[in-house]
């Protein structure tokens, strides 16, 4: 097997800093994981994002899990007419700012350019839950330097991680 396959393979892609791993989450309003994916460092966000949405599993006291947000939340990175048209098939709120050459690109083009896209500001400040959450992750040492070699054992330190900050929330709203 070549190494570009292994890397990929492992989550590993090269950047300026070397070979790095961008891990994706979704999480909850109140900033807690709910669904993790792995990638290389050289990944457009945009390419994952169907695969994180795919494991997103929400579960509610009864009933079957809820597998679509009301709204997602999204930086620059996830502006794209493939995502926006995803999430509206599905009835999800898109809450993504559009990226500067997108906006350029659509006066350019006048009325044949459409309009832009819905954006709510004030929902939007509340995406530094995803920033926080990385964050408290990335306190663990294992998480912010990657010292595994296997991507599953990387993930599987990702996914102890996750568990410890729901464990952590249920036990802090839990006392009095």
């Amino acid at each position: 097997m070549d190494s570009k396959q292994s890397q990929k393979r492992q989550a590993l892609g090269r950047s300026r800093g070397g070979l790095t791993t961008k891990l994706h989450l979704i999480t909850e309003a109140r900033g807690l994981p709910l669904a993790l994916h792995l990638t290389g460092g050289n990944v457009a966000d945009c390419t994952a994002f169907e695969t994180v949405m795919a494991k997103f599993r929400l579960r509610r006291r009864t009933g079957r899990p809820r597998t679509r947000p009301r709204r997602l939340l999204g930086d620059k990175g996830y502006s794209s007419k493939k995502i926006r048209l995803y999430l509206r098939r599905r009835g999800v709120q898109a809450v993504i700012p559009e990226r500067r050459d997108q906006k350029a690109n659509r006066k350019r083009k006048g009325s044949r350019g459409g309009r832009p896209p819905a954006f709510d500001a004030s929902t939007y400040k509340s995406r530094n839950l995803v920033e926080r959450c990385f964050a408290k992750l990335k306190q663990w040492r294992g998480i912010a330097t990657r010292f595994d070699k296997l991507a599953s054992r990387y993930l599987a330190g990702a996914v102890i991680a996750s568990l410890l900050l729901w464990l952590r929330q249920a036990e802090l709203s839990d006392s009095p």
